[in-house]
């Protein structure tokens, strides 16, 4: 045989061997990516906390912070601007309607009046006269009138002096409690001086704030519980009436409440009010933590065999650990508590239920 017939030949051998050689090696190579280097086997789907939604005999309470108020309260301001010549009360002491509190000068009034007085005896004097000349004929109708009028007049300006005599004397506008002074005698005072304070503290009110969506039980003799921390005492309290108006700024409403036997209260102490907003009627509850709010609504993930399922829920009542579904689930379903946001629509997943 030629020697390049058989070169050709080992030649051919050579590459058809090489190609042997690599498609083996490849297929060791995909062999083994196909066990170690591609995706792991899927692992059992991850376990979450979870509760059965059950019903609950509920008893809806609204606690707010409240603040005592005493029935009435002012601050005492003279009617007119003049000097104190006598000031007729201790402070701290119990007043009555009426009492003469503070007395500023009115010689000049007083003055002014016994002119007028004197001014009147004789316009008086003066109108019988022509009364008399006028029932004989001695003078006309047009004369006797004004002498009529002179007395009218004389009398209607004694009338106003006795009003601004009576400006200077400050009194208690209504049976109370006076606070500290602020005056002393001899001072000159004016409209804008606060004299002192009165406030009736034998009964007291209470006013709080409750959420707009319990407005409506505010209602006038409606009964509330008063804790205060000041003597850790229990009070019992009417609710009187309620602002006309929820407030803007914060969505409540004002509501005052008169204190039934409130000795020991304060007037602007603290104290917690309780309000019961409710009747004890099964209502579905689950804890706080499983719901989940968002811009538009708020929602819940239940557990549907084994499945992530999101439930869009109406909620209502809420206390400190647990919050009341008024729509969106039923009796019997399994509520996620944790790990809310790991979790996707349809991801499988086990439960483990807590009580």
């Amino acid at each position: 045989m030629p020697k390049v017939p058989q070169l050709k030949y080992l030649s051919l051998l050579v590459c058809a061997g090489a190609l042997l050689f690599a498609t083996a090696c490849k297929e060791e190579k995909d062999a083994k990516a196909g066990m170690g280097g591609g995706q792991k086997p899927a692992g059992p789907p991850p376990v979450f906390d979870a509760v059965v939604a059950g019903q609950f005999a509920l008893d809806r309470k609204v606690s707010a912070p409240g603040t005592i108020l005493p029935n009435e309260n002012t601050d005492l301001h003279p009617e007119i601007s003049g000097r104190v010549v006598a000031i007729n009360f201790k402070e701290g002491s119990n007043v009555g309607k009426g009492s003469l509190l503070v007395k500023l000068f009115d010689g000049d009034l007083q003055a002014q009046l016994k002119k007028l007085e004197v001014q009147l005896k004789v316009a008086e004097a003066t109108e019988r006269r022509q009364k008399e000349l006028l029932a004989i004929n001695g003078t006309s109708q047009q004369d006797y009138d004004p002498a009529t009028l002179n007395v009218s007049n004389i009398k209607a300006d004694m009338e106003l002096l006795r009003v601004n005599i009576s400006k200077t004397e400050i009194r208690a506008p209504f049976d109370g409690r006076l606070g500290l002074r602020n005056i002393s005698l001899g001072a000159y005072i004016t409209p804008a001086t606060i004299i002192t304070n009165i406030a009736q503290i034998n009964t007291v009110k209470v006013e709080f704030a409750v959420p707009e969506k319990y407005a409506g039980e505010m209602q006038a003799g409606k009964q509330v519980k008063l804790s205060s921390l000041s003597n850790a005492q229990t009070y019992t309290a009417t609710v009187l009436a309620s602002q006309n108006s929820i407030a803007a700024e914060t969505r409540n409403l004002i509501v005052r409440a008169v204190v039934n036997g409130g000795k020991g209260l304060a007037p602007g102490s603290f104290v917690e009010v309780g309000v019961d907003v409710g009747n004890r009627q099964p209502a579905i509850m689950v804890p706080t933590q499983a719901v989940m709010p968002s811009t538009r609504n708020k929602s819940v993930i239940v557990s549907e065999n084994g499945m992530a399922a999101f439930r869009v829920v109406e909620t209502g009542y809420r206390d400190s650990a647990r919050v009341e579904i008024l729509s969106g689930l039923k009796v019997g379903d399994t509520v996620i508590t944790n790990g809310l946001l790991t979790i996707k629509p349809g991801m499988p997943l086990k439960t483990r239920v807590k009580q």
